[in-house]
């Protein structure tokens, strides 16, 4: 009975279906619009594997989105020159750059290339294609043989694109990428011009690299390997280029420095927040660097934050250093609370003894300047005139009045004399512009209450994804860019 009353279901479920197709078929446009709408599916990367295998039979093929013609410690030669199809990019480069005006990317779409590495030669055809805003890219490795040198490749290729050479890792609108400017500009930091007390700078330097050097006593004590630090206090004061310094010391040791920028994203801030965190705990021992705690941490994300800094994923060997020009504008959890940030190093206006050095730096700096006459009494005599001057005001005051003794034609001999009085009257005026900015700087409004999270896009909608491959794809242009004008040669992806 049952394959009866199956039989009857299913003619029934016939009958109703081509009686369907008869209905919709009486307009004589509908079958030519069905075939039109019925095309295959394209799937370039699958067509590019059947085609290759029918091609080279004895060749194993292993396909891979990886970027493999900007490795450097391989052999890349084109097998058909002029079968390659490329598009080529200029990028601007910075006026004063010994490479010129810019450099040519070469972005290959399509192309064949034998590749010699390490004892292994192999074939590796690119194809790249727009896929809406995405440009998708495929690569054909072949190899006539088995497919573990072909991986084996693929690791060290790998492994060099996620190190850094002569880069920083930097956070920014969602993105971790290999900052060579950032990089370049923090080799020029040294703490011989960090200028601050020698028991300041000496304790500062112990809790930084002191904490890397301390992970076995951290175990025997059973606590966890983390550490944080504020530095904290008016703007100007030395925090910035403290951070570089500590930076260039940390790579030096052998733990690599991490900068955030900003946690506002396409994703939003939490997504963000996780995505560094894990970038950290995957990179540790190493250091995580956010300036301007107060802007980055809000009252949206903080709980989220404090969740990541607590590591419920364990962030051993991870030293966090926040910075703030306003650390009472920080909610307590975050300032206060043991096991998070638990050392905190004021960066106050210098007092004399601060001054004074200071003021012996720049002697020292134009003690062969033919000039400046720096006796040791203009020494003193400006570090008291310079009372309540943050360290960002004394550096002007001689900055500006080396500007102005470098637009005077006259003879050294007569510049000499007037370094000290023109350094005096611009303490003066500093001092005016001084009175009027310290009543404005203590009113200002708290940056927790002045800005709130970044809204969360949509990720499937267009615009965001426009915006995401944008981001992506300038930001690769700026790094082969940078390698190019090294390399000084057209470059090739």
């Amino acid at each position: 009975m049952n394959n009866s009353l199956s039989s009857i279901e299913d003619a029934f479920i016939n009958v109703s279906f081509n009686e369907a197709n008869a209905a919709m078929s009486a307009d004589p446009l509908f079958d030519y619009w069905i075939d039109q709408s019925s095309g295959k599916r394209s799937v370039p990367e699958l067509y590019g594997l059947s085609a290759l295998r029918k091609l080279h039979p004895d060749h194993t093929i292993v396909m891979s989105t990886s970027d493999l013609l900007g490795f450097p410690d391989a052999l890349v030669q084109p097998i058909a020159p002029s079968d390659v199809i490329k598009n080529t990019i200029f990028v601007p480069l910075a006026r004063r750059s010994a490479a010129g005006p810019g450099v040519l990317l070469n972005q290959v779409m399509f192309g064949s290339f034998k590749v010699a590495w390490s004892d292994h030669e192999f074939v590796i055809y690119v194809t790249k294609w727009r896929d809406g805003f995405a440009l998708i890219q495929n690569n054909f490795i072949l190899h006539e043989g088995p497919e573990d040198p072909i991986n084996d490749y693929l690791m060290t290729v790998g492994k060099w694109y996620t190190e850094v050479h002569e880069e920083i890792w930097v956070f920014n609108q969602g993105f971790w990428r290999q900052d060579s400017s950032l990089w370049t500009e923090v080799q020029k930091a040294d703490w011989k011009d960090v200028i601050m007390k020698e028991d300041f700078k000496t304790s500062l330097q112990k809790d930084v690299f002191g904490f890397f050097s301390s992970e076995q006593l951290y175990k025997q004590l059973a606590i966890p390997w983390k550490r944080g630090l504020i530095m904290y206090g008016p703007p100007g004061n030395g925090k910035t280029i403290s951070i570089k310094a500590i930076m260039k010391g940390c790579e030096e040791r052998g733990y690599l420095p991490l900068y955030v920028k900003s946690f506002q994203s396409y994703a939003g801030e939490e997504a963000s927040m996780a995505t560094v965190f894990n970038k950290a705990r995957q990179l540790a021992p190493c250091v995580l660097v956010m300036e301007d705690l107060d802007s980055l941490i809000n009252d949206r994300n903080r709980s989220f934050f404090l969740n990541q800094v607590d590591g419920l994923e364990g962030n051993d060997g991870l030293l966090l250093i926040g910075t703030t020009n306003h650390v009472e504008k920080l909610d307590p959890a975050l300032s206060t609370r043991p096991s998070r940030f638990d050392r905190k190093y004021l960066f106050g206006d210098p007092d004399l003894e601060e001054r004074t050095l200071y003021c012996k730096y720049w002697q020292k700096k134009l003690e062969k300047n033919d000039a400046v006459d720096f006796p040791d009494s203009l020494v003193n005599e400006v570090a008291k005139l310079t009372d309540k001057f943050s360290f960002a005001y004394l550096k002007e005051a001689f900055v500006s009045t080396l500007v102005l003794l470098v637009g005077d034609d006259r003879s050294d001999k007569e510049r000499r004399l007037d370094f000290a009085s023109i350094l005096k009257q611009q303490i003066v005026k500093l001092r005016k512009e001084l009175d009027k900015v310290s009543p404005s700087f203590r009113s200002l409004p708290s940056t927790n209450r002045a800005y709130s999270a970044s809204p969360v896009l949509d990720p499937s909608s267009l615009e965001t994804q426009r915006l995401i491959q944008q981001q992506r794809e300038e930001s690769s242009l700026r790094s082969m860019s940078l390698a190019t004008s090294t390399l000084r040669r057209p470059f090739m992806f």
